[in-house]
This record gives structure tokens, sequence and C-alpha cells, in this order.
């Protein structure tokens, strides 16, 4: 299990024992979710996910940097020192199977059937599965099969 990239005391919690929660309290805001895709997806720079999101400049300034600050992605000056290059931090890439987990909830229920949209494919084009969670024996977890265990 890694460690937390911010410290519990500098936060103000929604919820302090629950994951769901302090997930959402981290990065759960569209377009810090969507600067995570495209990081996923190749963008480094500044410009790259200011063009590919539409992301005012002054917002994407500051979800760079609470991105940078939670241990998200990493901030490096670029070879020729005039800007600034992100790349994923293992915790930001942690957060594959959520982006993939929202990519396929979307296919499912924000499209038409017939209306088109992107595939996320493996390396040989082919779509990848459909997530499903699986209990510990197996079969499939659902909202029926699974409770949460509060602390105290």
């Amino acid at each position: 299990m890694s460690q937390p990239a911010i410290r519990a005391e500098d936060v103000a919690w929604t919820d302090p024992t629950c994951p769901v929660a302090r997930t959402l309290d981290l990065i759960g805001d569209r377009w810090s979710l969507l600067i995570v895709r495209d990081a996923m997806d190749g963008a480094r720079a500044f410009t790259d996910f200011q063009q590919r999101t539409g992301i005012a400049r002054n917002i994407l300034t500051d979800r760079l940097r609470r991105l940078v600050e939670r241990g998200v992605l990493d901030r490096k000056v670029a070879p020729s020192g005039k800007r600034q290059l992100y790349a994923l931090t293992p915790v930001g890439r942690d957060l594959f199977t959520v982006i993939v987990a929202l990519r396929q909830w979307g296919e499912r229920h924000a499209f038409a059937p017939d209306e088109t949209h992107s595939v996320l494919v493996d390396e040989r084009g082919l779509p990848i599965p459909e997530l499903r969670p699986t209990l510990s024996g197996g079969d499939p977890a659902d909202v029926d099969t699974t409770t949460v265990l509060k602390t105290r």
C-alpha cells in the first residue's frame, strides 16, 4: 500500500473515514480527471492540456498545481528550459482503473446506441474488456453482494 500523496491533516475532508469521499476531495472535479485522462494519453505541456480540454488558463494552472501537490503529477522543466512538463507519478498511474471505469460507464450510459465515441484499445487494437469487480471467491460483486464496513 502506498503512502498518501499529501498529509491527512492538510485537507478538510468531506467524510474523513470514507475512501470514496477522500478520493473525490483530492481529484474529484471534472477538470482534474480530464487532465489525468489526457496525461494518460500523452499530454505533457500546459498547452497540450489546454488544447485538449478547452479549460481556461487560470483553472488549468490551479488544477495542475493541485495535482502536483497531491502527488498525482510530477512537474519538471523541459530540456529547453522554457516550459514545464507534467508526467503521471505512480499515484497518478494508479488512477488508470478509475478512468477506465468512468469511460466504460459513459460508453454504456452517456451515448445513444448508434452514436460514435472514442474507444480504448489494447496494443493489438482490440477494445479492452469491461471492468467488473469480483468477490474474493471470483463471483461478480455488486451493490447487493457487498457491504461497507464502517470504522470508528
